[in-house]
């Protein structure tokens, strides 16, 4: 973990402006020949100074309609000095089984950051582009400064009452509410039925305006729907304005995507947590029949159950907190690999140049040894045969010649660097600054190295002492490191394990397995792919597309990360192009990761850890 000087020292350079964009598309080509199009967006951005487009995010997919208004926003840090690139793909997603790039192309769009805020009142349509002869519609970006809490005038004079909002202590913007509601005696729209009714939040805009927020699940068949509970940020739902007008209509759900409306009535964050003390009851009102009817009351009431407001904690929140990260590293000992006196092996070193496996440790260990404390690293190997006797072994700690039996110990190494598949060695690492009594096999207790510099020694010691092998099994040291996680599961540790490889996976069921059961516990896996080879089933593994599963059992959290190695290298394999590119790539999921096993166990930092 990094310490509390270092942490402070890296939120002064985060930047301190947040933007939400909002994105809306009218008149989208209509691909499907039975019904409309079911559009989704995705949004890339381009690195300064870099030609390459990375995805950014993702909308939700809107079912038969070509004027979607999405729900799911982009989240973005905004620089006033740097101009940020954006693009947005427009698909038609007929199949959910196949990548999105195989879906129907609607359009593209492309725009600065800075020209969305710059735009009257945030706002800026822009025609799609990108299919010959046809026209493809336009996008509406809509981009909001996300505050931190900011209290409106109205908010301040209520204050100044001697009032606080219910519930006690405020919210912050990362807070997450969870509320359910229910209605009763809603307008019938259904001809052979009732209504299936569900609701549209929308949050208001400085101008004026909404913007959608969220949608409940649709209730068949009912006049008096209960929906399920759900949970939405606070930033999401009022920005940190208490007072914002939230509006929600009440629809009834046609399979056509013509839904019917019922009926809206409109609140604020301030009025709904009252319902934490008394149950909120409010008039389903339909303008129009309003207008036409003089004996009409309403078209139903809906009722807030229940309302609850819940610390939605950060990253840094648990590393202040006190949360101590990690970090394993595993390296690929096998025979694909080549010989390591042989130009063509990726283990193979010149005077001049490392070898690509030696490159990826270094690039990405130098980044990662930030974030640990003690700066000591667990290091396997796996696939080699090792001495005496050529015995295989799956997870061994890396051979050092000063922990022989009566040798000094090698002061960059604090034990060993482990390995897989390879055979057990006859010796192996002793404790920092300790000599063996005698030689020992698998030190398993104490596979540390200080440093990459440390692994890096190991790890170049080893390829003088071990011959490549095989089979590429990771499920061993998955298992080992999942081991070691669950000692410690308060959220006081989290691990990291890095694997390197060339990508030839022998036990793919045995590692989803481990990958699964590993899921349920305060750890995640980087898989750094070196080589040329397809890496077909490290992309299998990520688990960004479908989660894993093994035996019917699916993976709790998506906990794997993997990046292909050769696309932050320059054509010679020799030097690496954007250090920041990669840190960012290696370690871009880690923090939501780490997050998503404490929301799941319910862990919160520690508040008084880092004093």
């Amino acid at each position: 973990m990094a310490a509390p000087g270092a942490l402070e020292a890296a939120a002064g350079s985060v930047p301190g402006t947040k933007v939400e964009l909002t994105v809306s598309c009218r008149n989208l080509l209509d691909m499907d020949t039975f019904s409309k199009s079911d559009p989704v967006v995705i949004l890339f951005v381009q690195g300064t100074g870099s030609s390459e487009w990375k995805e950014f995010g993702r909308t939700e997919v809107i079912d038969n309609t070509l004027n979607p208004d999405f729900v799911r926003k982009f989240v973005l840090d905004y620089y006033f000095e740097e101009k940020q690139n954006l693009r947005f793909d427009v698909y038609n997603v007929d199949s959910k089984s196949c990548s999105i790039y195989k879906q129907d192309f609607l359009g593209q769009a492309f725009v600065a950051l800075g020209e969305v805020i710059g735009s009257q009142r945030g706002r800026l349509e822009r025609a799609l582009t990108g299919v010959p002869g046809k026209r493809c519609g336009t996008i509406l970006l809509l981009a909001e400064e996300l505050s931190n809490c900011r209290v409106s005038a109205a908010s301040a004079r209520y204050r100044s009452a001697g009032q606080e909002l219910a519930g006690g202590d405020s919210p912050r913007p990362q807070d997450i509410v969870t509320m359910q509601l229910c209605a009763n005696k809603l307008d019938k729209k259904d001809f052979f039925g009732k209504s299936d009714p569900f609701l549209v939040f929308y949050r208001s805009n400085e101008d004026g305006t909404f913007t959608i927020c969220h949608k409940t699940e649709v209730v068949k068949n009912t006049l008096n729907p209960v929906w399920q509970p759900f949970t939405i940020p606070v930033r999401a739902l009022c920005n940190g304005d208490y007072d914002r007008t939230v509006k929600i209509d009440v629809y009834d759900w046609d399979r056509d995507g013509s839904h019917d409306f019922i009926g809206e009535f409109a609140t604020s964050y301030r009025e709904l947590s009252r319902a934490q003390s008394q149950f909120t009851v409010y008039e389903v009102l339909n303008p129009r029949k309003k207008c036409k009817k003089k004996k009409y009351v309403n078209s139903g009431t809906v009722t807030l159950l229940s309302f609850s407001v819940e610390s939605e904690f950060t990253f840094v929140d648990y590393i202040r907190g006190g949360t101590q990260l990690n970090f394993t590293v595993a390296i690929d000992f096998t025979a694909s690999n080549g010989l390591p006196s042989q130009p063509t092996s990726l283990h193979y070193a010149s005077p001049y140049q490392l070898s690509a496996y030696a490159l990826a440790l270094k690039a990405v260990g130098e980044i990662i040894q930030d974030y640990d404390s003690d700066k000591l690293f667990p290091a396997y190997g796996f696939g080699a045969k090792l001495p005496p006797d050529g015995k295989i072994s799956h997870q061994f700690p890396l051979v050092r010649p000063a922990a022989r039996l009566g040798e000094p110990v090698v002061a960059g190494c604090g034990g060993g660097l482990w390995g897989w598949g390879a055979a057990s060695p006859a010796t192996s690492c002793p404790a920092p600054r300790q000599r063996p009594s005698r030689p020992q096999n698998n030190n398993v207790d104490n596979p540390s190295c200080a440093g990459i510099e440390g692994v890096l020694e190991s790890y170049l010691q080893s390829l003088r002492t071990v011959q490549l092998y095989g089979p590429t099994n990771f499920a061993p040291v998955i298992n080992q490191v999942a081991g070691t996680a669950a000692q410690v599961t308060d959220g006081s540790q989290y691990h990291v394990l890095l694997i390197i490889t060339d990508g030839v996976i022998s036990d793919m069921m045995q590692t989803k397995e481990a990958i699964v059961t590993a899921s349920a516990l305060p750890m995640s896996i980087i898989i750094v792919g070196v080589g040329p080879a397809e890496f077909d089933a490290m992309e299998e593994l990520d688990g960004d597309e479908v989660r894993v599963s093994s035996r019917g059992r699916y993976a709790e959290r998506d906990i794997v990360q993997f990046v292909p190695f050769r696309d932050y290298v320059d054509e010679a394999g020799s030097q690496v192009r954007s250090m920041a590119r990669l840190a960012k790539d290696v370690l871009a999921e880690i923090p939501e990761q780490l997050l998503s096993y404490m929301r799941g166990r319910g862990i919160e930092p520690r508040r008084n850890a880092a004093q």
